[in-house]
């Protein structure tokens, strides 16, 4: 069972408080995509990377995480390029050299989930070819979306809100934090966003809060489920939330809750107890992930030690 992951790949270059500089492979859905492959799935990358020295070091990377490239735009633009600074509790401010662009054209055939988010969701032209293929994903396969908002690219909340809003209509489950609802709706109340974004059409809502764990929502009701972050020593926060979702639809993907038609309608009923397992993965893969430098999600393997991840 393939899922596909839409979006953007690139070099993350990070400034440590330190004044050491180090370079990683990075991008949300790059990541996600990385992270799932990780977690045992069978994972295509849709992505666009340039003719440069760092596209080759993006392609060596997926090959050896075994993450497929379903496609490349290489020529003329060089491979896009972000720049994060920490400051002394590991948390990351980002600056952006990017470029984004999809072709709309490729086969849909086979895939039963579609992961998609951040720049690539948002930034012309990619965004609307984004869009376009979710549209034709959707009648055969279940759809995750993060928002994961980049203020420095988005422009203004006004600018991009009802873009994101038809993305989370498209979706099956939304993960988002709680700075992202914060910036895009102007510090309304978490409860207040959940609820407008569950009437929109996903079954399953999270939003993460860092430190203060995660909220747990479904679209069918105004129920809210708040779970408790594990306590780790934190390196950095890179990364941290594309590994959640990566966590999250594994488990989810591996409870039969995503993955095709049959999946959703059983996603529809699922009780708390049934996705709990998931978001608990969820959480063991943003904890590793944080507890080291980088972009770095966990294997398979590293969970088996873990409680509560699924296991």
């Amino acid at each position: 069972m393939r899922t596909l992951v839409i979006g953007e790949s690139l070099i993350d270059v990070v400034h440590r408080p330190d004044g050491s500089t180090q370079e990683h492979v990075g991008g949300s859905p790059a990541n996600v995509a990385v992270g799932l492959a990780r977690l045992g799935h069978d994972v295509a990358l849709a992505t666009m990377i340039g003719d440069d020295e760092h596209g080759v070091r993006i392609a060596t990377r997926f090959d050896a995480e075994g993450v497929a490239l379903t496609e490349v735009r290489v020529g003329g633009r060089p491979t896009s390029v972000a720049t994060s600074t920490l400051d002394a509790t590991g948390a990351a401010v980002y600056t952006f050299d990017l470029t984004w662009q999809l072709n709309e054209d490729q086969s849909l055939e086979g895939l039963a989930h579609v992961h998609t988010g951040s720049v690539a969701a948002t930034l012309e032209p990619g965004a609307s070819a984004v869009l376009s293929r979710l549209q034709h994903a959707r009648p055969n396969a279940t759809i995750s979306y993060d928002p994961n908002a980049r203020p420095f690219l988005m422009g203004e909340p006004e600018d991009v809100r009802a873009k994101i809003e038809q993305l989370v209509g498209l979706s099956d489950v939304v993960k988002a934090s709680d700075e992202d609802i914060a910036w895009l709706y102007d510090g309304a109340p978490l409860t207040d966003i959940l609820q407008l974004w569950g009437r929109l059409g996903p079954e399953l809502l999270v939003v993460t809060r860092g430190e203060g764990g995660v909220l747990i929502g479904f679209g069918n009701t105004d129920e809210l489920t708040s779970v408790d972050a594990p306590v780790v020593k934190v390196v950095d926060t890179v990364g941290a939330g594309d590994s959640f979702m990566a966590g999250m639809v594994s488990g989810l993907l591996d409870a039969g809750l995503l993955g095709g038609i049959q999946a959703r309608v059983r996603l529809r009923s699922a009780s708390m107890a049934d996705v709990r397992p998931a978001v608990d993965r969820a959480l063991a893969c943003a904890a590793i992930t944080v507890s080291r430098a980088g972009a770095d999600p966990p294997h398979l393997a590293e969970l088996a030690t873990q409680p509560g991840t699924g296991h």
